[in-house]
């Protein structure tokens, strides 16, 4: 049983595809206690069809999502997640606060070009992932990770979870 609420703050760029996915997943399978919100530093404006559409085929409700600015947050995170990929020489925007931050890298599906196919594939990979790694944050005994420093390794390990 957590002793407070815990606010999840799923971070990229665009806050219109992989954010989106990962705070719609996140609020879908979490229990009382704890809650996700998503952001961008540069919100697009609009969610990605695509990734509302995949979440609808989950059974996942996008009721009262939008892309928003990381400037109109509802509540203070208490964990950012940044999720854009570093690989793709994508630069994450970096929250500034007193919070736990940790780096999930994923690769943009929405940037995925090809047959439709292959972009449902590049979504697809990309939910399974999101979904992977948000049960092993989910599976943590947060409860009785009160010292931040092994929190965050945890949350590290997550980061790199490949579904």
């Amino acid at each position: 049983m957590l002793d407070k609420v815990y606010n999840v703050l799923f971070l990229c760029t665009g806050n219109s595809c992989r954010s989106v996915l990962s705070e719609a997943t996140f609020n879908h399978l979490a229990p009382a206690g704890l809650k996700a919100i998503s952001a961008g530093s540069q919100p697009a404006g609009l969610l990605h069809p695509r990734a509302v559409s995949l979440l609808a085929s989950k059974g996942i409700s996008t009721e009262g999502y939008y892309s928003k600015s990381w400037d109109n947050l509802p509540v203070t995170p208490d964990i950012v997640v940044t999720v854009c990929s570093s690989a793709a020489g994508e630069t994450c925007p970096a929250y500034l606060g007193p919070v736990l931050r940790t780096h999930w890298g994923l690769d943009d599906p929405g940037h995925v070009v090809g047959t439709e196919e292959e972009i449902t594939v590049a979504f697809e990979k990309t939910y399974s992932i999101i979904l992977a790694r948000i049960e092993a944050f989910l599976a943590l005994p947060l409860a009785e990770l009160n010292d931040k420093a092994k929190l965050k390794a945890e949350l590290d390990k997550i980061g790199v979870i490949a579904a």
